[in-house]
């Protein structure tokens, strides 16, 4: 079993120190941002969204913890939208660390998840997974997300 252990701002340094850029790397292989500028939007999108680190106002960051060992082996972050008839909640970044997945790990988390959710009044979760990531996708269709809108694009020759 898995735990949701609020993170602390400590933890939060560390994580946004990779997440930043690897956020940034997510959105170049995508082709959305030129390289030369994905570092300082990446950046920019999350001191827009964490102005106030671990307290800022209807985010809510943990470390996944397993809970036999006490490891912490990985982290969610979701915020609650509170501005539409019900409140809705959205995962910003879902992590299971790489020796750990595989193990069902993913999917105690997001049943903690949906805990906290129904805790906290929200009726429906969303997140955004990029389409280069089949592995989180189809995890994600297992555990009951449906597909709410698709991106595409075509690369042409100049």
């Amino acid at each position: 079993m898995v735990r949701l252990i609020p993170l602390t701002a400590a933890e939060l340094q560390v994580y946004l120190a990779g997440a930043i850029d690897n956020y940034a790397r997510e959105h170049v292989k995508a082709g959305n941002w030129l390289p030369e500028e994905a570092h300082q939007k990446s950046e920019q999108e999350f001191k827009q969204l964490l102005p106030d680190g671990v307290a800022s106002k209807g985010q809510y960051l943990f470390s996944i913890e397993e809970a036999q060992s006490g490891q912490t082996i990985g982290m969610l972050w979701f915020a609650v939208n509170n501005r539409g008839p019900r409140p809705t909640a959205f995962i910003y970044d879902f992590i299971i660390d790489e020796p750990h997945r595989g193990q069902g790990y993913g999917r105690q988390a997001l049943a903690a998840l949906d805990q906290q959710a129904v805790a906290l009044g929200v009726e429906t979760i969303s997140l955004h997974a990029f389409a280069h990531n089949q592995t989180a996708i189809a995890l994600y269709q297992k555990l009951g997300y449906a597909i709410t809108d698709v991106h595409m694009a075509k690369q042409i020759s100049r």
